[in-house]
């Protein structure tokens, strides 16, 4: 996962996210909007919300979304559950 911020994300990812991740199937049919919630596979630091509100599209793949308690990052389609 690749979140993009000013700030560093160093954070050992648990063995839950290991589980999501290797179950989770990236192909994804869903047609997203703008000021839709989506559930975040990891969260950007420990005291963000696991969750971000789709801002706008940057790009075919990639969305500028808030993050509650850790403001905005630009997520890629397979940093978020469909």
């Amino acid at each position: 996962m690749s979140l993009q911020s000013t700030e560093p994300i160093c954070r050992p990812v648990s063995a839950k996210e290991v589980a999501i991740a290797a179950s989770w199937n990236p192909v994804c049919h869903i047609t997203y909007t703008r000021d839709t919630w989506v559930k975040l596979l990891q969260s950007p630091s420990d005291y963000a919300f696991d969750e971000a509100k789709l801002l706008c599209q940057e790009s075919l793949e990639t969305w500028r979304a808030w993050v509650p308690d850790y403001g905005e990052v630009v997520l890629d389609r397979s940093d978020f559950y469909c």
